[in-house]
């Protein structure tokens, strides 16, 4: 294949791409940008657009590494620069995001999403007057845009400025009528206000809008407690706590409710719950002992036993061994499974899968030291093992070790393995929100 060649054929798998992942089948998008790169590894377009896919499916570490590389190739494309900065805001990499807002700033000052995504960026680390002036930036570059007019009148609420939120989400929603967050924005500033008339309105068309929000029925509670309606405000607090039983604010003010309707009892049971709840809220990981178990399934399932078939024995025998550890492992007999792989990796060293089949059975035995050193040596056997990338990542996590973790559990996804999402939507981001939209 001449070079010429190999670049239409990128080409052909970039359109690939794009088409797929305008059609949001993000897997195989991912493949086609894969195969686009494989064969051209010095375009930076292939790169910037398979970072997006990845994330579309919430694999943040590696759409960052895909956006290194598209800096590196380009340092002039500004949208590169934004879109690390977001990525590196859900890490909360705080000040890796401010550099690369500043460096798309620079590079393309009359984008009014810049300033944005830099204010909402400030206001997460509390820079509220820089935030502010972020916000106004945007808004003077794009002043129909009712998420800028609504992140400003948040970052006024936290100054205290209730007149002037007020203002901003009132503008807001002459842009855009049926946008629940500016709807409860200004239903909050009307009750701090003391317009519990108006606060009512607006939450009752929010939560129309959005009927599973725990905390605007929490908020308008609020009002009709502020305006004595106890019984209708107890409602909205059991209907917060029903959404969201953690929602300790909510346990509190129904507390309250049912003291003054005269159940002090049931207003104590509440108010324990509260003070309780409130005083072990941590963002703290959970590990769970049996998050190997659960997430090597699907390799003793469909990829060992559906995909591991032999037509013909070889002459060292080595798949006889090889399958009949996979049978005998499905039986429920692991040690003898063992011997059989074992003796598999004997007679033939140089068999990345028997390796990686020995990594799963080991890691069910609960080895996972072992089967770690299967992966490593499945993986430097065939650089491109999806599955044993995957296994490796789940064992790391679990060990702790979560930052190579999730750059192995990126690199299965990358090579086609999908279940790996799974794992890194749940286990590798940080999903603070960056934004009220």
């Amino acid at each position: 294949m001449t070079y010429i060649q190999a670049q239409q054929t990128a080409a052909d798998f970039f359109n690939e791409g794009v088409q797929k992942s305008n059609a949001k089948d993000y897997p195989a998008a991912l493949q086609a940008f894969t195969s686009a790169i494989i064969l051209n590894p010095e375009n930076a377009p292939s790169y910037y657009n398979r970072a997006l896919v990845k994330i579309s499916l919430n694999d943040i570490q590696g759409a960052n590494n895909d956006l290194d590389q598209t800096i590196d190739l380009n340092s002039s494309d500004a949208n590169a620069y934004l879109y690390r900065g977001l990525n590196r805001t859900k890490q909360e990499d705080f000040r890796g995001a401010m550099q690369d807002f500043n460096r798309a700033i620079e590079l393309s000052p009359a984008d009014p999403l810049l300033y944005y995504q830099r204010g909402l960026c400030r206001m997460q680390i509390n820079y509220v007057n820089s935030a502010l002036n972020d916000f106004n930036k945007a808004a003077s570059l794009a002043p129909n845009d009712a998420n800028i007019l609504t992140a400003r009148a948040n970052c006024k609420m936290q100054m205290n400025d209730l007149k002037g939120a007020l203002t901003d989400y009132s503008l807001g929603l002459e842009k855009s009528p049926n946008k629940s967050t500016a709807l409860a924005g200004r239903g909050y500033a009307r009750f701090k206000l003391d317009d519990f008339k108006g606060a009512i309105v607006d939450f009752n068309k929010a939560i129309e809008l959005n009927k599973d929000d725990a905390d605007l029925y929490y908020r308008r509670g609020l009002v009709k407690t502020r305006l004595a309606e106890l019984e209708n405000a107890l409602a909205d607090f059991d209907k917060a706590v029903q959404l969201n039983p953690g929602h300790y604010k909510a346990q509190f003010s129904r507390g309250f409710c049912k003291s003054r309707l005269g159940s002090p009892k049931q207003a104590i049971t509440d108010i324990d719950r509260a003070i309780d709840m409130g005083a072990n809220v941590s963002s703290s990981k959970t590990y769970y002992s049996d998050f190997i178990t659960r997430s090597t399934l699907p390799l003793l399932g469909s990829v060992v036993q559906d995909r591991y078939k032999v037509t013909e024995l070889s002459d060292d025998r080595s798949d006889a061994f090889l399958v009949r550890g996979v049978l005998k492992n499905s039986l429920g007999d692991g040690k003898q499974a063992l011997q059989d792989l074992n003796r598999a990796v004997e007679l033939s060293p140089t068999n990345a899968e028997a390796y990686f089949i020995r990594g799963i059975v080991r890691s069910s035995m609960g080895d996972q030291r072992g089967s770690l050193i299967d992966c490593n040596s499945a993986i430097k056997l065939n650089p491109r093992h999806a599955e044993a990338y995957y296994l490796r990542g789940i064992i790391r996590y679990d060990s702790g070790d979560e930052t190579n973790a999730c750059g192995d559990l990126s690199r299965a996804g990358e090579l086609g393995y999908a279940q790996s999402y799974k794992i890194i939507t749940e286990k590798c981001n940080n999903n603070r929100p960056t934004a009220m939209r």
